[in-house]
């Protein structure tokens, strides 16, 4: 019974939510490992049967396992988007979500580059050679200058360039589709890979960026692409795609920018979400202060 009733939450979530594949992917997993606990600890295979109790003895089973605290808020979460659509639709009672709470989580201040190491990346770090080197340089280009996301970059298609306007459209979370500014240089950048792509006979105008076989880009090889030039170029602990688009918000946010501007070019949905970087900003002051002020 648990089984179709995730069908059908899942077809809900891809068709009238339009949730990405991703994450699509994350609430069927998280969702089946709660249902084989339960089966497993209560022998339960219904919505219905399920309470307080359950989820509680879930949670703890998660915390025994020494699971990451953001990693089981995300789970929790899943459930409780579940049972909110089961009882909208009235297969559900009760939500035996609604009395827990999220776990606090520890304080984490977004990770980024610095400006000479952001240059060095993209000016002076040596690519591979050959369209794959070609392929590998727009990634780190196009998410550091526009700061989108790895799921948003995976989606861009040639159609999705606005030459005449320096943009590129993207389509974030949610649906929302936003418009993000590009240096005419990348955009002349862009412009020559298309024309190799076609030199090579890759007939692939359907993704912007793809492999040399002429296969769309998949999340994995964005992740290795960006791990391997940031790993030449900084000593910093993470290095993967999340930390160019903190990087370009940061960017933005020292040199200036207002923080409603960077909340509509990160494409998030809350002023709350942005504002964690103005807490980099007052690091960067306080670094200032102490090296530069007599009494610092």
């Amino acid at each position: 019974m648990l089984e179709q009733k995730l069908t059908d939450f899942l077809q809900y979530l891809r068709f009238e939510k339009r949730y990405s594949q991703y994450t699509l992917t994350a609430y069927s997993k998280d969702l089946n490992q709660f249902f084989t606990f339960i089966a497993g600890e209560f022998n339960i295979d219904d919505a219905k049967s399920i309470a307080h109790f359950h989820v509680r003895s879930w949670l703890a089973s998660l915390k025994d396992e020494e699971q990451a605290e953001r990693s089981i808020n995300r789970k929790l979460s899943s459930l409780n988007s579940f049972y909110k659509y089961l009882m909208r639709l009235q297969l559900a009672d009760k939500n035996p979500v609604k009395q827990l709470h999220a776990l606090r989580l520890p304080k984490r201040l977004p990770v980024y580059l610095k400006e000479q190491e952001a240059e060095f990346l993209l000016e002076e770090l040596q690519f591979d050679e050959g369209f794959k080197g070609f392929t590998d340089r727009i990634i780190c280009e196009l998410l550091y200058q526009t700061g989108m996301r790895r799921s948003e970059l995976l989606q861009l298609k040639e159609t999705d360039i606005e030459w005449s306007l320096d943009q590129v459209r993207v389509l974030g979370k949610g649906n929302k589709e936003r418009l993000l500014p590009v240096s005419k240089l990348l955009l002349e950048t862009i412009k020559d890979y298309i024309n190799e792509k076609k030199n090579l006979g890759i007939n692939a105008d359907a993704h912007l960026l793809v492999l040399e076989d002429g296969n769309p880009l998949y999340a994995g090889y964005i992740y290795r692409t960006v791990k391997k030039y940031l790993t030449a170029t900084t000593t910093l602990s993470k290095k993967s795609p999340h930390v160019l688009r903190h990087t370009f918000a940061t960017h933005l946010l020292n040199n200036g920018a207002n923080i409603q501007a960077i909340k509509d070019l990160l494409g998030h949905s809350s002023l709350a979400a942005t504002q964690v970087y103005t807490h980099n900003n007052i690091e960067k002051l306080k670094e200032v202060h102490k090296l530069n002020h007599p009494r610092g």
